[in-house]
């Protein structure tokens, strides 16, 4: 992709204890590093290239591929290389599950549609399909000897199939719900089937009879799985645990638990000693068969872990998930997680405090937490909410941060000690954002219980409840003056408020969908606001009139901002586009085309820029006022991030392995320090000496774009434009 930059990716994040750190780490440009693990993790591959989660996964029988399942395709993958080896696509509908047959050289595939299907490997065509199900075919698995496919189904049943001749041999019947999984025992003589009955049933296969009913478990039973020998079977269901059977006895043997979520599956490894268990908790857990002890926690996943399996040497663990990847483990080193200190679930939002010393960063694990950006430590968990938290934002002093949670209230912290100092009760339903009043003596909650809430900041009584919408409340903002609030909602209007009185002065309406947010002109006298229905408007304020209407979005325009003059406006939208516009006017001056959704952006203190949820963003036409300078100079250097890349100027820099990659980011006032939220939970820093590097990065890349306002060829690196003409021009 980028050798240098790849290179100088993996130096920075490697573990601190790694060898290969010790002798070559050598990064001058880089200024402030991201804090990595000591030791490495047990995660020794990731597996990419599927565009929805991932199902399940097996090893061919000798190790040497992957098969996975994602949507309607199944993916074979090199497990030396991690390339993709092939793709399998011949099902009309969600494929659930594949298995390699016992001499690898065929894949069984059960999908929605209905069928089984069957495939050769080594051309990846499909060689039979296996009809007679009604309904639902959830997995399907060969016999040990290869000559019989069984494969349960939502349909109740588990039927049985001849491999050679794809007709169907048996009818196994007896659940009362949905099958979800079905598996030979080693000897092909009995099938174990789970069910959403909460049993596990064992079949003779010779004559098709139900010879014993394993019941225990008090949810739905997703798999189950005989041991290599063949007396024990390990079941894992929705109540949280996985569970050990005798087959001779049909009596259970042991309880393994731990998971804090749904178990999806579990799997033995060959020499029967471990179980590897795959839960909608994110982690895969090893288990001990001998005690039910829990001997390792494989974290990593952003997303539940559908399945997990044992390479047929007993050395890895592949294991899959929503998060669209398949993981591969070391289960030697399973009990060295690698996981660094902070959150443990997705960082829903980052922002820095007005002096830049600090980072506090919102995530669903109910949590904020403050970071030092000096050095990158955490200083500071913020525990009390019992909910996902949304948002956090700074004081204007920086001394409190207010945090909005789906638990109904928002919560005040004291940044200097970490320390709760007021929970504002009142919203019944979800709260989605929270904001300071410009002096900070008040805050704004905005709710889906469709009312906006006025709190004051030192004592945390509630001293207003501001009333009239009749749908969700997305945002509320205080006026420059904080006088007003203004606030979007759901029932398409933007409604004005009197801080003062909590009376309704205003109801801006004209928007034909939900309005998601708005905002206040510096000078206070216009209103802008983003909504669904792919427009902003303009309000007077004065008036409460709607003074212009900026079309040209393809999609859901979700915020937007006016330059320090207020002669722009900036709107972001879900086309991936970021627009400009004149006030004046009302026209498009400029389209940027962004690879990335943004869902936040501000304008920089000197108009030149905008700050946002990626990064920043250079603007070509900054405002004719040219803001406050003396606030921020012009930065000649920007830091944006792209998918899996940090970017200087647009320029790759530095390569996110897979548990940095982005789920939200703030930039500081200057434009060099990178604070990045990821869906691990990791919260990390960089910053960068942009006169220490390469002089490739010293200038913008040349951009072509058409900026008129009806259309846009986007931003185009030249030498890449250049390429493709003469690419084109050869074809």
């Amino acid at each position: 992709m980028a050798p240098l930059q790849v290179y100088y990716s993996g130096l920075l994040f490697t573990p601190q204890s790694s060898v290969i750190r010790r002798g070559y780490f050598n990064i001058p440009w880089v200024t402030t590093e991201p804090k990595v693990a000591n030791v490495w993790s047990p995660l020794v591959q990731t597996l990419e290239g599927h565009t929805s989660g991932v199902d399940s996964a097996v090893f061919s029988p000798d190790g040497r591929l992957v098969a996975s399942t994602s949507g309607e395709t199944i993916r074979l993958w090199d497990t030396s290389t991690g390339k993709p080896r092939g793709v399998l696509e011949g099902h009309n509908s969600w494929v659930n599950s594949a298995v390699f047959s016992p001499d690898g050289r065929l894949v069984a595939s059960a999908s929605y549609d209905e069928t089984v299907r069957i495939w050769d490997t080594s051309t990846g065509k499909q060689c039979a399909v296996l009809e007679g199900h009604t309904d639902s075919v959830l997995s399907a698995v060969f016999s040990p000897n290869g000559k019989l496919v069984v494969s349960a189904s939502r349909d109740k049943t588990v039927r049985l199939w001849d491999t050679s001749t794809g007709k169907q041999c048996g009818v196994l019947e007896g659940h009362t719900s949905i099958v979800y999984s079905a598996v030979f025992s080693p000897n092909g003589n009995l099938v174990a089937s789970a069910s959403d009955d909460k049993t596990v049933r064992l079949w003779d296969t010779s004559t098709g009879k139900q010879c014993g009913a394993l019941e225990g478990h008090t949810s739905d039973v997703k798999s189950a799985v005989f041991s290599p020998n063949g007396k024990l079977v390990a079941s894992a269901s929705d109540d949280k645990t996985v569970r050990l059977w005798d087959t001779s006895t049909g009596k259970q043997c042991g309880v393994l638990e731990g998971h804090t979520s749904d178990v999806r599956s579990a799997v033995f490894s060959p020499d029967g000693k471990l179980v590897a268990s795959a839960s909608a908790d994110k982690t895969v857990r090893l288990w001990d068969t001998s005690t039910g002890n829990q001997c390792g926690v494989l974290r990593g996943h952003t997303s539940a872990v559908e399945s997990a399996v044992f390479s047929p040497n007993g050395k890895l663990v592949a294991s899959v998930s929503y998060d669209k990847t398949i993981r591969l483990w070391d289960t030697s080193t399973g009990k060295q997680c690698g996981v660094l200190e902070g959150h443990t679930s997705i960082v829903k939002s980052a922002v820095f405090s007005p002096d830049g010393k600090l980072v506090a960063s919102a995530s669903d694990d109910k949590t904020v937490r403050l970071w030092d950006t000096s050095t990158g430590n955490q200083c500071g968990v913020l525990r009390g909410h019992t909910s996902d938290v949304k948002s956090a934002v700074f004081s204007p002093n920086g001394k409190l941060v207010a945090s909005a949670s789906y638990d109904k209230t928002v919560r005040l912290w004291d940044t200097s000690i970490g320390k709760q100092c007021g929970v504002l009760e009142g919203h019944t339903d979800w709260v989605r954002s929270a904001v300071f009043s410009p002096d900070g003596t008040l805050v704004a909650s905005a709710s889906f219980d469709n009312r906006i809430r006025l709190w004051d900041a030192s004592t945390g009584k509630q001293c207003g409840v501001l009333e009239g919408h009749t749908r969700w409340v997305n945002s509320a903002v205080f006026s420059p003056n904080g006088n007003l609030v203004a606030s979007a909602s759901d029932d398409k209007t933007v409604r004005l408020w009197d801080t003062s009185t909590g009376k309704q002065c205003g109801a801006l309406e004209g928007h034909t969908s939900d309005v998601k947010s708005a905002v206040f002109s510096p000078n206070g006298k216009l209103v802008a606001s983003a909504s669904t229905d792919q427009t902003v408007r303009l309000w007077d304020i004065s008036t409460g009139k709607q003074c212009g209407v900026l079309e040209g979005h393809t999609n859901w325009v979700d915020s937007v901002a006016f330059s320090p003059d207020g002669k722009l406006v900036a709107s972001t939208s879900w086309d991936r586009t970021v627009r400009l516009w004149d006030t004046t006017k009302k026209t498009t001056i400029e389209i940027i085309e962004t690879p990335n959704t943004i869902k936040a952006m501000k304008f920089s203190n000197d108009g030149t820029h905008l700050h946002t949820s990626h990064g920043i963003l250079q603007l070509k036409s900054p405002p004719c006022g040219g803001g406050n300078r003396e606030l921020a100079p012009t930065l000649t250097h920007s830091l944006y991030v792209i998918d899996q890349w940090i970017t200087c100027n647009m320029k790759k820099l530095l390569w996110l392995p897979v548990d940095y990659r982005l789920s939200c980011a703030a930039v500081n006032d200057t434009g060099n320090l990178l604070a990045i939220g990821t869906a691990t939970g990791r919260v990390f820093f960089i910053s960068i000496d942009f006169t220490a590097l390469p002089a490739a990065y010293s200038q913008p890349s040349v951009d072509v774009a058409v900026t008129t306002g009806r259309g846009v060829l986007g931003l185009v690196d030249f030498h890449e434009l250049i390429h493709w003409l003469v690419y084109l021009g050869a074809s």
